[in-house]
């Protein structure tokens, strides 16, 4: 038997600190698989799109404001990363993440369910015991399924460093492209 490793006060939640369970990443570590569920509830894993370039935002609820514009920022700038999916996960259930889909009209994102088995929220050290929820955070796969990039946000309810997430997607998939 495994046991969870929880790491107290990393991030806040409202200001207050929160614990999250879980293994954090780092950049250089090899990328965890996980397996989350599709709005269809199909099971999704990291393998499943293994030799891509891989941006994984993750978010606590898709019907909060900060949450919703993190996912529409991210599927306006993935419009001109080609070849570069972004995979939004959170805990919401995939009935709810599909219709949020449908109502905001996105088509560059693909939304990910991890309420089953937190596999993915555990996996990359992101689930905030108190809520069961995941903690904010962005993280780069490159095609060689390490971490390019990781960022968890200290404050759940603030945005991500997008630039900084961008940018380490967009030099991955430069990496890559040179080396076909």
């Amino acid at each position: 038997m495994t046991i969870a490793v929880e790491r107290a006060g990393v991030v806040t939640f409202r200001g207050r600190p929160v614990t999250l369970i879980g293994t954090e990443v780092s950049v250089g570590d090899r990328a965890p698989d996980f397996v989350v569920v599709g709005n269809d509830f199909a099971p999704v894993t990291l393998a499943a799109s293994a030799g891509t370039v891989r941006i994984l935002s993750v978010v606590p609820s898709l019907d909060t404001e900060v949450c919703d514009r993190q996912t529409r920022r991210f599927n306006e700038e993935a419009a001109g990363m080609a070849g570069v999916p972004v995979l939004t996960i959170s805990v919401d259930l995939p009935f709810a993440q599909r219709r949020w889909c449908g109502a905001a009209d996105l088509d560059n994102v693909v939304t990910l369910s991890d309420h089953r088995e937190l596999s993915f929220g555990l996996a990359y050290g992101v689930v905030i015991s108190e809520f069961r929820l995941l903690a904010r955070a962005v993280f780069v796969v490159d095609a060689n399924d390490r971490i390019a990039y990781a960022q968890y946000v200290p404050e759940v309810g603030e945005h991500p460093d997008y630039p900084a997430a961008l940018s380490a997607a967009g030099l991955a998939a430069a990496a890559q492209n040179a080396t076909r």
